[in-house]
């Protein structure tokens, strides 16, 4: 019987995930803007898989935990601002996928001007979720002091 999997290694790897989606945002926007659509549009899809496999892993974790989260062990003004930050991060994540969905059929359509109006929204939030979702691992993990 092969040992089970041991889900505690995931919050390393799905903060590595978050960061090359970031950089592959930068990239795929850095393509569009100098008018290189074939390569903007497989620069956003593998941002698009890189996200998907993040998801993946990210919901495996917290099913293996039976959802139980892990603490920022801080207390007053720092817990205040780490919760603004996971809550915005929160909300705004679940936009992600709706809205990646949408610009990648829009892309594939060729419908350039409906694609470059809902990039002008989806791409920031989707650039703020990927790099607020590893400061939240930092700070969750080799940044979080020990519980008191």
């Amino acid at each position: 019987m092969p040992a089970p999997m041991d889900f505690s290694v995931l919050p390393p790897i799905n903060a590595a995930l978050n960061a090359t989606a970031t950089v592959l945002l930068v990239v795929g926007r850095g393509l569009a803007r100098r008018g290189e659509v074939a390569r903007h549009r497989a620069v956003m899809i593998a941002a698009f898989g890189v996200s998907s496999l993040f998801l993946l892993l990210y919901v495996s974790h917290k099913v293996s935990r039976h959802f139980q989260n892990t603490t920022f062990n801080v207390e007053g003004w720092a817990k205040t601002a780490y919760l603004v930050l996971l809550g915005s991060h929160v909300l705004l994540a679940m936009t992600v996928p709706v809205i990646a969905i949408a610009l990648i059929r829009l892309g594939l359509r060729d419908d350039r001007e409906r694609h470059r109006r809902w990039a002008r929204i989806g791409w920031p939030v989707w650039m703020y979720v990927s790099v607020t979702g590893v400061v939240i691992y930092l700070l969750l993990y080799p940044f979080n002091p020990p519980a008191m």
